[in-house]
């Protein structure tokens, strides 16, 4: 409430300070339509002056921060002041005119032809503000459409194409998007078809409209080739490509690519048609080869014939490189420090393979632990991934006619990753080795991306256990942790995964699916596994995990202007174990609370269900679940320079699929889960360097589950500062 106070005050501050006499400052633009079904929206760009913004699209702070400096330049507060704060737009008549004429034109060529646009204003003392009137009219429709297609070989070999793909059919609205469009797809096809010299300034258009009417008679005239004023009129001419030839762009160097590796990635091919979809494919798989730099591709017209030498001069990367990446690492508030040292080669085997080899330590001071002798934790780990720009294996031939050939818009890779991981906590040490066979393909235009894991093996060892961590928690059946046992001894995870993404700005989406355990569970008598005391099928003496698991996530975001928007979200997952499984492996698992999740929570300090844990010194491991749901809601606002703000409300929790003893109201139930739902509430402080973001997040618990008393069960009317408030220091948006 004081910020609130404190934001009004400071916007309450003189806003006509900086006004001259008989000028006025424009407080605030509206554009509307005297036609109830005309979407005004989109014209809005069109507007030239726009009052002072806002944050969170209510208080005119920085014109405040302005206004609070003084008229002496020569002081530094002032500079400051009015350096970080918005200088006052002063309305001016002649902008609202252009205006009024940009708003007409954009209307006209929307197809309403006796479109006009004024505006009105109205003042009151030294502020004024706008509104501007559109009145539209009765849009324009294509009656008849004719065609005057003056290159004869042009004709036949339209007249051969597909009918219905044109946008300028009969009885659809005349706009000049329309008329744009269409002469984009002629242009198009004809270029994909040998018509190198080919523009779409050759297409030109004639319409008729009769007096008094809404109709339009369209003529579409296809001209002759014609390259300068001084030629003749003569048959566009489709060209052929003689030849394909490959060079250093240097000219002195070779190429350090395959000659398969070339001619794979060339969808251009000789005695072949030029096509500009084939010229632009080429580019697109030269640019996603990791050895190669940047792409040129040239063209030389062969004299007195309709043939082409294409020349593609390619630069690249030095084939290897060594980095170093020190990084601060907080987990649960154990502050620590990490260490990475990462070669790669970019050109394996000569054919823009990607070799990575990563090797990391990590090392974190843990507090609040008690009864072990090591208060440290280490981490170990070595990665090595082998990237192919396209499909290997089980496709080996049909990778080199999908690599040039295919649709121009999807790009594949095949990714191999072999992974050790040691860590050493107090409580135990833990070794994992995982390898994975990966499918990646993409289409940029359709903003999806797919991903396989074909194979993705997972072997978790426990090579010590303290005694304490023993006593405590894994062999006292009376233990709250001992369900978690499972997740303490050796496993085997074999799974397989489909993933999708589909991102255009506005909205966003990822879901994802998994199955462990299924193959070895169907062969479990053709292998002869054994099975261990719990009765567990093994394989080499270690009972394997058996679960689904599937994750949906979706971001929508609401752009009212350029420094404000609202991102709506959305995120849900369940897994369930079965057969050999009775309990999730544990990084499977959910949590909920921290930076990504409900923020008036601190990481996994959140459920499942009414569960609210206790003081205990592992409890981050027992606040887990099988189900997750996140609701999210957060305004973003431009405030200054670099930074931004948010106000956010986060709702969501995890539960468990089955009812454990040692997690009381842990349990997912249809009747009880909605009352179980945790909100949050907070603000947060954004430093935007366009290509990463550095988040601060401040949140406060409003409701919290855990808790059936009145007082506590509602913090947002009785606040503890110390018990309700999380602060959250993230790199990158949370969703």
């Amino acid at each position: 409430m004081l910020l609130v106070g404190w934001l009004c005050l400071l916007a309450a501050c003189s806003a006509t300070k900086f006004v001259p006499e008989e000028e006025h400052i424009l407080s605030s633009v509206e554009i509307s339509a005297d036609e109830k079904n005309f979407n005004v929206a989109i014209l809005e760009p069109y507007i030239r002056q726009k009052a002072n913004s806002k944050w969170f699209s209510l208080f005119k702070i920085p014109l405040a921060t302005y206004s609070l400096s003084g008229r002496d330049t020569t002081k530094w507060l002032n500079r400051t002041l009015q350096r970080i704060g918005e200088e006052p737009v002063l309305f001016d008549t002649v902008q609202a005119r252009l205006t009024c004429n940009d708003l007409r034109m954009a209307m006209v060529n929307m197809g309403y032809m006796h479109a006009r646009a004024d505006y009105s204003t109205r003042t009151k003392g030294k502020k004024l503000k706008c509104r501007y009137m559109l009145h539209p009219g009765v849009p324009y429709i294509i009656n008849n459409v004719y065609y005057d297609i003056q290159d004869s070989s042009i004709a036949r070999f339209l007249s051969n194409q597909s009918q219905g793909t044109s946008s300028i059919e009969p009885g659809t609205p005349f706009t000049t998007e329309r008329l744009d469009a269409e002469r984009k797809r002629i242009t198009a096809l004809l270029m994909n078809n040998g018509y190198y010299r080919f523009h779409k300034d050759y297409i030109q258009y004639t319409a008729d409209s009769t007096a008094g009417s809404q109709l339009v008679d369209l003529t579409l005239h296809l001209l002759k080739y014609k390259p300068n004023s001084a030629a003749p009129e003569t048959a566009h001419p489709a060209y052929t490509i003689r030849s394909v030839t490959w060079k250093s762009h240097d000219n002195d160097s070779r190429i350090h690519l395959r000659r398969r590796v070339l001619e794979n990635n060339t969808a251009l091919k000789a005695q072949q048609p030029f096509s500009s979809a084939a010229l632009q494919k080429t580019y697109n798989n030269f640019g996603r080869l990791q050895a190669v730099r940047y792409t040129n591709i040239r063209f030389q017209e062969v004299p007195d014939s309709q043939q082409l030498d294409c020349v593609i001069q390619l630069s690249t990367h030095k084939p290897s490189t060594i980095s170093f990446q020190p990084e601060g690492t907080n987990t649960a508030g154990n502050l620590g420090a990490a260490a990475s040292l990462t070669y790669e080669n970019r050109n394996l085997f000569r054919g823009s393979e990607l070799l990575s080899v990563q090797l990391r330590g990590a090392f974190e001071a843990i507090t609040g632990l008690e009864g072990y002798q090591n208060e440290d934790y280490e981490e170990y780990s070595l990665e090595t991934k082998l990237s192919f720009p396209r499909f290997i294996l089980p496709f080996p031939r049909t990778t080199h006619r999908t690599s040039a050939t295919s649709n121009p818009r999807t790009s594949e890779s095949t990714e191999l990753a072999v992974s050790y991981n040691l860590q050493n906590r107090p409580e135990f040490h833990r070794r994992i080795f995982s390898t994975v066979l990966r499918y990646r393909w993409s289409q940029p235009q359709r903003h999806l991306n797919w991903r396989i894991d074909v194979l993705d093996l997972n072997y978790v060892y426990m090579p010590w256990i303290s005694d304490t961590f023993k006593r405590e928690y894994l062999d006292n059946e009376n233990s709250r942790n001992a369900i978690l046992r499972y997740n303490y001894e050796d496993l085997l995870i074999m799974k397989i995964g489909l993933g999708i993404s589909y991102n255009n700005r506005k909205h966003a989406l990822r879901a994802n699916i998994e199955t462990a355990g299924n193959l070895l569970s169907a062969s479990a008598d053709l292998l002869h596994l054994k099975k261990n005391s719990l009765n567990q099928s093994t394989l080499f003496s270690i009972a394997y995990a058996q679960y689904a698991k599937f994750d949906f996530d979706y971001t929508r975001l609401v752009k009212f202007d350029e420094e404000n928007q609202l991102a709506l979200h959305a995120a849900m997952g369940v897994a369930y174990p079965y057969g050999n499984s009775n309990v999730l492996p544990f990084e499977k698992r959910y949590f909920a609370g921290g930076a990504n999740s409900v923020r008036g929570w601190s990481v996994r300090g959140l459920g499942p269900g009414k569960f609210k844990g206790t003081d205990g010194r592992i409890d981050f491991i027992n606040q887990t679940g099988d189900m997750k749901l996140d609701l999210n809601l957060e305004y973003r606002t431009a405030l200054f320079w670099k930074f931004n703000g948010a106000a956010f409300i986060d709702a969501g929790n995890i539960w468990t699929l089955r009812e454990y003893a040692e997690q009381p109201g842990g349990q997912f139930q249809l009747s009880e889960f909605y009352k179980q739902i945790a909100v949050g509430y907070g603000l947060g402080l954004r430093l935007n360097f366009d290509y990463f973001i550095i988040r601060f997040d401040a949140g406060m618990k409003a409701i919290n589950p855990a808790y059936n008393n009145h007082r506590e069960h509602y913090p947002v009317m009785h606040h503890h500062l110390s018990r309700d408030f999380s602060f959250h220091f993230a790199v990158g948006m949370p969703f």
